[in-house]
């Protein structure tokens, strides 16, 4: 199964927010990018339940975000 992840900075919680693009029911959020890596599998079989037994296909994709002042 092929699960398209999309993450994205929450300034305000401070966290990489990560949102299935399906309505797969996927959402998690971690303090970097690697550990919402590590994360995701887990919640992915969590949401499939033990009956699922096939591959999974994770594509995280993330935005990046900059603060730019002007002067």
């Amino acid at each position: 199964m092929k699960i398209i992840v999309r993450a994205f900075w929450d300034e305000e919680a401070q966290v990489w927010a990560a949102q299935a693009d399906n309505k797969f029911g996927l959402f998690a959020e971690a303090a970097t990018v690697e550990a919402l890596t590590k994360k995701l599998p887990i919640v992915a079989r969590d949401l499939l339940g033990d009956d699922y037994q096939g591959e999974l296909d994770i594509e995280l994709v993330t935005t990046s975000h900059q603060v730019i002042a002007a002067e």
